[in-house]
């Protein structure tokens, strides 16, 4: 199932997204994606919609330095070296941080550049949608907590987070966590393409299956330190290629069998 959430004529609604192109159909969900939906009998041409972000996560927890070849792209750049040390070993375990739901914007919405940053950088990435409250999940169980998988922008302010040695404040502007454009329930996450456009030209190009740490990995290790509830969101890192925005850019990430997920990029006023 295409999970998605939009604003209609009549409001705003989770939604499951039917057909594709246009003749895509927006199918009203009562109350919650989550468990078994349940429909309302409303429903609308995908066109007469605006996609919003898909979930209105709890918190968002990111994955850093999840592929190799951008670890040593993040030790060999001067902008963010004094933030990773130099180092170039692949972590031995999941490296987390998070960024806070305000941060979270739908497709077509603006990323803003904030006055205070020289440097704001796109990272596309594969994001985790959860289903249900969990904690201490096994990986071999991850699946079973994970309502589905939707696209992420891991948007950062590189030069606040070398100069910071933390990432919290990089990472957490309002609308540095683009999310959409909608779940993708029945997907496989082990090797599919990623690839994110700045203008048109492609910037960044990996599969999933390069990740250091897996989805079930990865689920393991942060429901071992907090609960997760339904609708959290898990950035599951971004490969190598990043690199900044200007105002006037656009930037479009795209994930195989998930679909794309476009922002233009404005400075914030």
């Amino acid at each position: 199932m295409r999970l998605g959430r939009i604003a209609s004529p009549d409001g705003v609604a989770f939604v499951s997204i039917e057909g594709d192109g246009d003749a895509a159909t927006a199918r009203e969900i009562a109350e919650h994606p989550f468990g078994t939906p349940t429909f309302t009998g409303r429903s609308w041409p995908l066109a007469d919609t605006r996609l919003l972000a898909p979930i209105l996560a709890s918190k968002v927890i990111c994955i850093g330095k999840n592929y190799m070849a951008h670890v040593q792209e993040m030790a060999g750049d001067e902008a963010t070296r004094s933030s990773t040390s130099g180092a170039v070993e692949a972590p031995e375990n999941p490296v987390i941080f998070i960024k806070p739901n305000t941060s979270i914007i739908g497709p077509q919405a603006p990323i803003l550049r904030p006055k205070s940053s020289n440097r704001v950088d796109f990272e596309g990435e594969l994001a985790i949608v959860i289903g249900q409250p969990c904690r201490d999940v096994k990986a071999a169980k991850a699946k079973d907590v994970i309502l589905g998988y939707t696209i992420g922008n891991d948007v950062t302010a590189r030069d606040q987070q070398k100069a910071d040695g933390q990432w919290t404040r990089g990472k957490g502007y309002d609308s540095f966590c683009p999310l959409g454009p909608w779940i993708e329930t029945d997907l496989d996450p082990a090797d599919l393409e990623i690839r994110t456009e700045l203008g048109g030209e492609v910037k960044q190009r990996s599969r999933t299956s390069l990740m250091l740490h897996d989805v079930g990995e990865i689920v393991e290790w942060i429901s071992a330190v907090m609960t997760l509830l339904p609708g959290d969101v898990i950035l599951t890192g971004t490969p190598e290629g990043i690199g900044p925005m200007a105002a006037g850019d656009t930037v479009s990430v795209t994930i195989e069998g998930i679909g794309t997920l476009t922002n233009p990029v404005a400075d914030r006023g």
